[in-house]
């Protein structure tokens, strides 16, 4: 392969060298250069990768891809672009023999519910008989494997790298979770996506780091609907006219209880000896009852929106399901478990058991007033909170507990490098202004165990704050910790 194949879909100038050059790798990572590599050249906020071309140079490597003006030999090929970010996106793209191109490709953008969306519409497609694969916050899943991801979306090269493995592995459509981050870093660059959906919005990612205000925010996650064909939007959402005013895209919405092309209504909370969840019905587009095998009603506006996306994907585009196929995707979502978020772990005639990732007091409310909706005999919440963290979230998820919880088990998160004994004691601040009740049991493994072993029939217990995580962080070390694993060591053993 030489350097003009990868380049024919890309806007650039050639400012030496020849595009002739043999090429067989992309790399942006100095320490990787090698012979036959193209080397990308980015200016990043605290690093400027152009300081290591003498570095790849040395190694080999005979074609850079340059955002500013450099001094080279006339034996290395110079490109340069407007944004060394998008090259590498584009770049990977055609190094990869632009995979998403071979699949069906769905994007999901939202403050909330990318995760649990994300792996609904992989329940739903799947259930139709479309192998599917997933990239985001809980790693990437292609077949029987998972892959650890740094970020919600990675780096672009990761994302077509991910892509291919979909296509090697016979995967017909790729759900992925799409950040603001990634839409403002081109991690989705020269990606036209086959549906795209918009969850919702809310403040939230603002600071240095990240977005300087709410409207700059707002822009990267609406620029979604500018790279679909379809978009699918929550009519309700907060700022819906500001979402699609600059959208490219066939435009489609969903709703609860709203006017839209998908709507759902009818909402009722589900708990019994072998089912918590939800049922709702659906009208428009798609036309049925729907049972949901996760609490709380946000997850039935996630269920609809995954629901409205897979229809469109099912039917190309049109809405029109034969019987077999709209069957297979309304029932596809009674058995869904996203790991950590609202995972049943346990359900039996004694008790129900919910782990979830919630580790700050908005998030802990928020799973709290959901499950007092299911009417529990008691609600019990076993939590620590991570060190080397705010104090103030201590305080306050201590409080939160003393209010809405009929006990409280106060234990280990992730101590990190503080003493877990300290942390507890800011817990207990929050938890004596109210009149709740607590236990503590620093061991999070005992505290579960106690938990269960000692839960009265009709007990709802959630154990929070570690969520997906599968280690213990203590001293700096990491330990396998699971919390579903424990629920299942406490009800078994």
């Amino acid at each position: 392969m030489v350097i003009g194949d990868w380049l024919k879909r890309m806007k650039y100038d050639l400012v030496c060298g020849s595009l002739d050059q043999n090429v067989d790798e992309v790399i942006y990572d100095s320490r990787k250069a090698r012979p036959d590599s193209v080397f990308v050249c980015i200016q990043g906020s605290t690093r400027d990768s152009h300081e290591f071309i003498p570095d790849v140079l040395r190694a080999g490597c005979k074609v850079l891809v340059v955002e500013k003006e450099v001094e080279v030999s006339a034996d290395v090929t110079v490109i340069r672009v407007e944004s060394g970010r998008l090259a590498l996106a584009e770049l990977s793209a055609a190094r990869f023999g632009y995979p998403a191109e071979k699949l069906i490709t769905i994007g999901i953008t939202g403050t909330k519910g990318k995760t649990t969306t994300s792996y609904m519409i992989k329940a739903v497609l799947e259930a139709a008989g479309k192998k599917t694969g997933l990239i985001g916050t809980n790693g990437a899943v292609i077949g029987d494997v998972k892959f650890p991801t740094s970020n919600t979306t990675p780096e672009s090269y990761v994302v077509q790298d991910y892509f291919h493995k979909m296509v090697e592995a016979g995967c017909e459509c790729c759900v992925m979770e799409v950040s603001s981050q990634a839409l403002m870093l081109h991690r989705v660059g020269g990606i036209m996506f086959d549906y795209g959906l918009f969850t919702n919005i809310s403040p939230d990612h603002i600071g240095p780091k990240e977005h300087k205000s709410f409207e700059e925010y707002l822009f990267y996650k609406s620029r979604l609907l500018t790279v679909c064909k379809t978009g699918i939007v929550n009519r309700l959402t907060d700022h819906y006219d500001e979402v699609v005013k600059d959208a490219t895209c066939r435009l489609l919405t969903y709703a609860l209880n709203g006017n839209a092309d998908f709507m759902g209504d009818d909402i009722h909370y589900a708990s019994n000896h072998d089912f918590v969840g939800i049922e709702f019905s659906i009208h428009g587009m798609l036309d049925g009852r729907v049972r949901v095998g996760m609490p709380g009603k946000f997850n039935a506006d996630n269920a609809l929106a995954a629901l409205a996306v897979c229809t469109l994907a099912l039917s190309g585009g049109s809405g029109v399901l034969d019987d077999h196929t709209k069957q297979a995707i309304l029932g596809s979502l009674v058995k869904v478990r996203v790991d950590g978020r609202m995972e049943i772990a346990h359900v039996s005639k004694k008790c129900s058991v919910i782990v979830d990732y919630a580790h700050n007091a908005v998030s802990m409310e928020s799973l709290l007033t959901t499950l007092r909706d299911y009417h529990p005999k008691r609600l019990v919440c076993v939590f620590g909170c991570g060190g080397n963290r705010a104090r103030d979230r201590r305080y306050s998820m201590g409080e939160i507990g003393g209010k809405m919880a009929d006990l409280c088990i106060i234990t280990a998160d992730n101590p990190r490098f503080e003493k877990n004994e300290d942390i507890i004691k800011d817990i207990e601040v929050g938890l004596a202004k109210t009149d709740g009740t607590y236990l503590v049991i620093p061991d999070r493994r005992e505290a579960i165990f106690y938990a269960i072993r000692n839960a009265e029939e009709g007990d709802m217990i959630a154990i929070i704050g570690k969520g997906h995580e599968d280690y213990q962080e203590i001293e700096g070390v990491k330990h396998h910790f699971l919390d579903r694993e424990v629920v299942e060591e406490a009800v078994n053993g």
